[in-house]
């Protein structure tokens, strides 16, 4: 091989995107995990047998404090990290035998739940993008619900119409 490192890193990228749309899942999909991993490469300007989860820790650090990236995107991130990681340590692709071969090492799991970022918020999105709770949408049921008997109450002929309006919402 002319360069090893950079032909063992194309084929390890080739043989990870092979293997995740094997698993039906999309070409976009596929295709942010391949770029997440390659911002990663070039952050910590290291291959992945080198990678040691200080990179994962420094190149978190940047994501968060330079780059503004929120917690959700930081932990999308490092999980593209560790499942790229976790193919490469599958003893059923060879990686480790063929790094070992060639550099004279072999790539390891570098993002651990001690280092990487954890769901911590049912609903970690800005408010006005995030799903309603159960409990937000039992108080819109309730006064959907609410307005009908008060449009009835008035004797006005408009209280049909905010019945099926109260029933289109799910409301009783």
């Amino acid at each position: 091989m002319l360069r090893p490192d950079e032909q063992v890193f194309e084929a390890m990228i080739k043989g990870w995107r092979n293997q995740q749309l094997a698993r039906n899942l999309s070409l976009g999909y596929v295709d942010d995990q391949e770029r997440t991993v390659r911002a990663f490469t070039r952050h910590a300007d290291a291959m992945p047998w080198q990678w040691t989860p200080q990179h994962v820790d420094e190149w978190s650090a940047d994501l968060r404090a330079v780059h503004g990236c929120v917690r959700s995107t930081l932990r999308n991130y490092q999980g593209s990290v560790r499942q790229f990681c976790d193919f490469l340590t599958n003893p059923a692709y060879g990686w480790s035998d063929e790094c070992l071969r060639h550099f004279g090492t072999h790539p390891v799991q570098v993002a651990y739940d001690w280092n990487a970022a954890t769901h911590a918020d049912e609903a970690e999105g800005e408010p006005e993008r995030r799903a309603f709770t159960r409990p937000e949408l039992e108080a819109f049921f309730d006064h959907a619900d609410e307005e009908v008997l008060r449009v009835r109450g008035k004797g006005r002929k408009g209280w049909p119409p905010a019945v099926r309006r109260s029933h289109s919402c799910g409301g009783a």
